[in-house]
Parts: C-alpha cells; sequence; structure tokens
C-alpha cells in the first residue's frame, strides 16, 4: 500500500466543516490563520507533504470544543502559492483514507492525530469503477437539481468526466451538511458513493418549497 507513498503513523490534522477531500482528487484551500500557516510550513519539510482532512464532530452538550470524526482522508500537497499578505492558496490531492486512533498531545500549534490506514488499501490503487451507474438517469437528476437550486456548471464537461471523477467532484463540490458529506467518505466503493450522493439530492428535491422541485 505504501510503494508509492509513505503512509506515517502520525499526521497533522485540519478539521474543517463541509470541506470533503476524497482519494485520487483535488480540494483547494486557502490557508491564513497562523496554526494552519504553521502546519503548512512544517508539512512542506516533510517527503510526503500530508495534511489530513477530517471533519469535525461537535458533541451536544459539551462546550469545550468540537470532537472529530474517526474517518478522514489524507491529502498531499501538490500545488501552492503564497499571496502578498502572508496567506497560501494550496491544493491537496487525495491519497488515502485513515482511521483516527486519537489525537497526540505536543508543542506544534494545529492538532495531530495517531491513524491507521487499515482497510483502506483500495484508495492508494487505480481508479474505483462503478458497473451498475446509469449515467443517463443521473445527469437527468443532477439537472433538476442544478434547475431547483439555480446553479450552473460546465454541463459537457460533466458529460465527458469520468466515473470516478465525477461523483467525486460532485461529492466534494455540492452542498450538503458536513454530515451528509461524513457519509459520502465513509461510503466503502464508489458505487456505494454514488447511490449515497443520489439520495441526498432526491432528498433534497423532495424538500424545495416549488411542486415543480418535487416532480
Amino acid at each position: 500500500m505504501t510503494k508509492n507513498l509513505d503512509l506515517p503513523e502520525i499526521i497533522p490534522v485540519f478539521p474543517l466543516p463541509g470541506a470533503l477531500l476524497l482519494p485520487r482528487s483535488r480540494l483547494p484551500l486557502h490557508l491564513f490563520e497562523p496554526r494552519y500557516l504553521a502546519m503548512l510550513e512544517d508539512a512542506l519539510k516533510t517527503p510526503s507533504r500530508l495534511i489530513g482532512m477530517v471533519q469535525p464532530n461537535r458533541i451536544p452538550g459539551r462546550d469545550e470544543g468540537p470532537g472529530l470524526h474517526t474517518i478522514g482522508c489524507v491529502g498531499r500537497v501538490t500545488q501552492f502559492s503564497e499571496t502578498e499578505d502572508g496567506r497560501y492558496m494550496i491544493t491537496l490531492t487525495g491519497k488515502s483514507r485513515f482511521r483516527l486512533l486519537e489525537e497526540v498531545e505536543g508543542f506544534t500549534p494545529y492538532r495531530r492525530a495517531r491513524v491507521s490506514w487499515a482497510g483502506f488499501e483500495r484508495d492508494m490503487g487505480p481508479e474505483d469503477a462503478d458497473p451498475g451507474f446509469d449515467r443517463t438517469a443521473f445527469m437527468n437528476l443532477l439537472s433538476r437539481y442544478f434547475s431547483a437550486r439555480e446553479l450552473e456548471t460546465d454541463w459537457q464537461s460533466l458529460k465527458e468526466a469520468e466515473d470516478e471523477l465525477l461523483i467525486n467532484s460532485l461529492s466534494m463540490l455540492l452542498g450538503f451538511e458536513p454530515e451528509d458529506k461524513q457519509a459520502l467518505l465513509e461510503a466503502p466503493s464508489l458505487s456505494t458513493r454514488r447511490e449515497t450522493l443520489v439520495t441526498l439530492i432526491e432528498y433534497a428535491l423532495r424538500g424545495g418549497d416549488s411542486e415543480d422541485i418535487m416532480q
């Protein structure tokens, strides 16, 4: 599993609600807080340049700050540029999901965690396939969703995209709730992620105010 990239036992983690990173996908990020600038600086000093993305998991009745979901995805810093005022625009390329075992105390201003990569070996392999994907029906559903939300997109690019790129990109970009994003992340295969995505889109359409949305 580690033949293409060293996956360490301890990684920096970036808790960001609603930000979803998936294996073999790219996530642009804007870093400006001092602790995350320090995180980037430290990551760039390592050969793997890895940063783990994870969803905060707020626990009702607790005020001491958010916990973290147990499943996240690590990305390699593949692009970065500095602005004149010291902020950074970076791109993370997703490599593998991980299971968070425990947070690691230390002297860094950002959070770190001990993680396990077991069970996510397929993430480091070739693109996943979705044999049961009905692209025509999916695109029709997507068209209804974009119309209901008054969103615009490059439909030609969507039509030409490979199955994994299409499903993963929409999972990352569409405006679902953080818990829904977590469900998409934890889907064990591309097929189950697509099924989850369809369920979320259909639910959003049924929840619209217009009768036209529900038809």
